[in-house]
């Protein structure tokens, strides 16, 4: 569980040209590849603009199906769809113009008529999504280190 004012840390190394190796904490799952889309890299994993679709898809998918079960709503299945917009800037930069979340819980006619309040309420609890709607502060340094000698 997150609370507030908690920090996380994950790690990236170089794998080859655009891939990268993602490494979490200990216990925080294991690690994964990301990769820029062709030209530029291999799409040997998923992308940065991709990754940030899949946050927010998946955090609103469990945020929904957290207030769901707290309100003692079965839910047979979830199917959640996001779809990424990507579009040019004032500089002709490429960046995410807009991302659309459809989510689709399967549930009984019964249980229909009784998520009133979780829809609501659940994307306000949606950490990944309120942040991005918000604007998220990113701090950033570049701390070029040294090659040992004979590396170069």
């Amino acid at each position: 569980m997150t609370s507030p004012n908690s920090q996380f840390t994950l790690a990236l190394s170089l794998r080859d040209g655009y891939t990268f190796d993602v490494e979490f904490a200990a216990g925080e799952g294991p690690s994964l590849v990301v990769d820029e889309l062709p030209p530029l890299g291999e799409a040997n994993g998923p992308n940065p603009a991709r990754l940030l679709a899949a946050a927010v898809g998946s955090c609103l998918s469990a945020s929904l199906l957290y207030c769901l079960r707290k309100s003692r709503i079965e839910v047979e299945d979830l199917h959640t769809t996001v779809e990424g917009t990507i579009v040019r800037n004032e500089h002709g930069r490429l960046r995410i113009g807009g991302i659309r979340v459809r989510l689709a819980p399967e549930l009984t006619a019964e249980q229909r008529g009784r998520i009133g309040r979780c829809l609501d309420l659940f994307q306000d609890f949606c950490i990944v999504t309120e942040s991005v709607r918000d604007g998220i502060a990113v701090d950033v340094v570049v701390e070029p280190a040294l090659t040992p000698a004979g590396y170069a």
